[in-house]
């Protein structure tokens, strides 16, 4: 007779046995499925193009977030063409609303304040001790290349990409788009021409890029031009892109002021992104010709807010920190809106999941994966409720000691909590000239970022807000 003990004895055994089977079967299917993931002729190519200064701007928003904003002005079909196809998120924000640590954070899947020396913007120093998207899918087979613009003005300027991968031999006028079509159009090139000569440069560095890439290796194209950062050509929206400066009376947020010199200087601000997403188009129809849409992930995004207008870069209001953000690609469940409230931080995990590679522990980044994958639209993961922004120091003589200005902020869907680490000191810089004279001039206002208040940019918008800083109406909008 077989005691109840025993009985209980020989019953544990066979679970502990059927456990340590499923573990195992569970560790052997995992290791297996890593090994099919891993597979280089199975992961997708990944096309980042990440534009200079480009805010929350394109013509697509102004459907979903409904008209009578300064969207409706703007024009982005290829932007919006990824944005249909793909997943659009209604709430990008970068880390940082200032170029280098805004980058400095995305290439690491960290938060600005977590990259060491790269967390400001002059006098930056890269940290390649913390692991980063680019050197992680070059170690594992991927092709890796970029045109124009990484991390700079940090030191070195094309960390964490080596020069051998920079590709620019067919030109980079398009980095001073307004600029250069403009001086064609006067020695008698006409406008349409004109811009094509400097399309076909984005089109002949890309070429470049893709015939570099060896034996089927998947490849990662970092496309990054800096025209949308200022400075522009005056005029240049509506005799570029026939964008009506007039088209946007009414529809200034009020935080910009709704007068002409101001609307001006927006409408330029929409033509550089024109030009921007012109470029977009061009790299579309290159995949296409090439047969690899397929297999291609597209991301689209922009580091900051718009430059030299309040609100915007350096600033964490919305207006600074948020962003256009769209993906599309093989895995991508398109046509769909996402509510959910992403960091540009999130990039790097995703990039790497893309490519099969597990992303390293440094990483405080979340994958958008699951946001990806999803059926869903709208509010879709509960824990995604907030966003973390902040910022340090961007120009360094800002503020005549050299000292930054530190700030945090929790944004949620509804509200921005900003915590103002230093109020004694002036947010964007100190005042030069303007308390002890003599005033900086109109010239110098819209030219030397530095002459006065120094983290915002120079530009048409910073010298009538300074000149009219005194008036009643527009005291509240310098301050």
């Amino acid at each position: 007779m077989v005691s109840s003990k025993s009985t209980s004895l020989d019953a544990l055994k066979s679970l502990r046995r059927l456990l340590i089977l499923f573990i195992l079967t569970n560790v052997c299917c995992e290791n297996a499925g890593w090994a099919v993931e891993n597979n280089t002729e199975e992961r997708p190519n990944i096309l980042f193009l990440f534009a200079d200064d480009w805010g929350r701007h394109a013509s697509v928003l102004s459907k979903i977030d409904g008209a009578g904003g300064i969207n409706d002005v703007v024009q982005t079909p290829n932007f919006d063409k990824v944005a249909s196809r793909g997943v659009l998120f209604r709430n990008a924000h970068v880390s940082a609303p200032s170029c280098t640590p805004c980058r400095s954070a995305l290439l690491t899947g960290r938060h600005f304040w977590q990259t060491g020396t790269g967390s400001i913007l002059r006098g930056a120093v890269y940290d390649s001790s913390i692991p980063s998207f680019p050197p992680l899918l070059r170690e594992q087979g991927y092709c890796v290349g970029y045109s124009h613009k990484v991390w700079s003005p940090g030191t070195p300027a094309n960390s964490p990409f080596t020069q051998d991968e920079s590709f620019g031999k067919h030109g980079g006028r398009i980095n001073q788009f307004s600029q250069t079509v403009t001086k064609l159009i006067s020695k008698g090139t006409p406008r349409e021409t004109a811009k094509l000569a400097i399309l076909d440069e984005v089109r002949g560095n890309f070429r470049d890029m893709l015939n570099s890439c060896k034996d089927n290796a998947p490849f990662c194209y970092w496309f990054g031009p800096t025209n949308v950062h200022r400075k522009w050509i005056k005029g240049s929206g509506k005799d570029l892109w026939g964008i009506d400066p007039d088209s946007l009376q009414g529809k200034m947020p009020a935080f910009l002021p709704d007068v002409p010199e101001v609307r001006q200087d927006l409408a330029d601000y929409f033509g550089e992104i024109a030009a921007w997403d012109a470029a977009v188009g061009v790299l579309l129809d290159e995949l296409e010709k090439a047969k690899l849409t397929d297999n291609t992930l597209v991301v689209i995004s922009g580091d900051h807010g718009a430059p030299g207008f309040p609100h915007g870069k350096c600033n964490l209001y919305s207006f600074g920190t948020g962003v256009c953000l769209s993906v599309t690609g093989p895995g991508v469940v398109g046509g769909r809106v996402v509510d959910d409230m992403v960091s540009l931080i999130d990039l790097a995990p995703t990039f790497l999941e893309a490519a099969r590679i597990k992303p390293p522990e440094s990483m405080t980044g979340r994958s958008l994966w699951p946001l990806l994958h999803s059926k869903k639209s709208g509010f879709i993961d509960p824990t995604r409720d907030c966003v973390f922004t902040g910022r340090e120091r961007h120009v360094e003589s800002a503020r005549a000691d050299f000292t930054p200005y530190p700030q945090r902020a929790i944004r949620t869907h509804d509200h921005v909590l900003i915590m103002n680490f230093r109020p004694d000191r002036w947010p964007l810089g100190d005042p030069y000239r303007l308390e002890d004279g003599p005033e900086p001039t109109q010239q110098e206002l819209e030219t030397n970022t530095r002459v006065t208040l120094p983290d915002e940019d120079a530009g048409p918008t910073k010298a009538w807000l300074v000149q009219s800083r005194k008036e009643e109406s527009w005291k509240q909008l310098f301050n």
